[in-house]
C-alpha cells in the first residue's frame, strides 16, 4: 500500500513537472518549426544566409542590441559567414576598428531610452526558445531537434500584430502573438524592404526573420559545423571500435572453448 502511494505521488511529481513548462507558456502561441540548413547531424550553415544575416544585423539590430562575444575575425571563420579577411578587415574600419576587435556596443544615448537594457545578442539563440511540453520533447530527443531558439526568434520578428478585442496593451508595449504574456518592450523591427539585398534574395519580412535568426544561431554555436563533423567521426571509431572488439572476443573465446 505503502508503495503504490509513493508511485502515485512520483508519477503526480513528474506530471506537474512537465505540465509546467507548457502552463508558463501557454498565453503565447507556439512557433511553427522551420527548415535550417543547420539542423541534422550533417547540417551546415548557408554562407549566403549568414552575409544576409549579418545585414539585417548591421543595419537594424546593432543600433539597440550589442553582441560583445563576436569578433570581425570571426566572420572569416571556417563555417561561418565566409568574409574574407580584406571584406572582415573593411567592415571593421567602417567602425575605426580592426580585426581583431569585438563588434561595438550601441551608443549609450540610445539605449538610455529604453526602460530596460536590450539583451546581448551573442547567445540569444540559445538562451531563447520555448516550451514543447509532453510529448514534444521526448520527439525531440530522438529527432535531434535543436533549433528551437532560431525557430522562436523568426517567429517573434514577424509575430506583432494588433492586440484582439478586449486585450489591454499597456502603454509602452506592444502586442506580439508569440512572446510570452503578448506584452512586448521592443517596437517591431523588420518591415518588407527595409534592408536591401545584393544577392537577389526576396526582400521579404519572412527572409529577413530567418536570415538574421540563423546568423544569431551561428554567433550563439560558432563550432556548430566542426561539432558535427568530430561527432561523426567518433561514432565511425566507435562503430569500428565495437567490431573489432566483437571478433576479439569471439577468437579467445574459441580458443577457451577449444581446451
Amino acid at each position: 500500500m505503502i508503495v503504490k502511494k509513493l508511485l502515485a505521488l512520483v508519477v503526480a511529481g513528474a506530471v506537474v513537472a512537465l505540465a509546467a513548462p507548457a502552463l508558463a507558456q501557454q498565453d503565447a502561441e507556439t512557433p511553427p518549426k522551420l527548415s535550417w540548413s543547420f539542423a541534422g547531424p550533417f547540417g551546415a550553415f548557408d554562407t549566403a544566409q549568414l552575409q544576409r544575416g549579418y545585414k539585417i544585423y548591421h543595419d537594424v539590430c546593432s543600433g539597440c542590441h550589442s553582441m560583445s562575444m563576436v569578433a570581425f575575425r570571426n566572420l572569416t571563420d571556417p563555417g561561418g559567414p565566409g568574409f574574407s579577411a580584406a571584406q572582415a578587415a573593411a567592415l571593421a574600419d567602417s567602425f575605426k576598428l580592426s580585426v581583431a576587435d569585438h563588434f561595438p556596443d550601441p551608443q549609450e544615448a540610445v539605449i538610455s531610452a529604453f526602460p530596460l537594457k536590450p539583451p546581448d545578442m551573442s547567445l540569444l539563440a540559445k538562451a531563447r526558445g520555448y516550451a514543447r511540453g509532453f510529448p514534444g520533447f521526448i520527439f525531440d530527443f530522438f529527432t535531434q531537434y535543436q533549433e528551437k531558439g532560431p525557430d522562436y526568434i523568426a517567429a517573434l520578428l514577424k509575430g506583432y500584430t494588433d492586440a484582439p478585442p478586449g486585450f489591454k496593451v499597456p502603454d509602452g508595449t506592444f502586442y506580439n502573438r508569440y512572446f510570452p504574456g503578448h506584452n512586448i518592450l521592443m517596437p517591431q523591427p523588420l518591415f518588407p524592404g527595409a534592408v536591401t539585398y545584393d544577392d537577389g534574395s526576396p526582400q521579404t519580412l519572412e527572409q529577413y526573420t530567418q536570415d538574421v535568426a540563423a546568423f544569431l544561431m551561428w554567433a550563439a554555436e560558432p563550432r556548430l559545423v566542426q561539432r558535427k563533423r568530430i561527432g561523426f567521426q567518433v561514432m565511425i571509431y566507435l562503430v569500428v571500435l565495437t567490431g573489432l572488439l566483437y571478433l576479439t572476443k569471439k577468437k579467445v573465446w574459441r580458443e577457451v572453448e577449444a581446451h
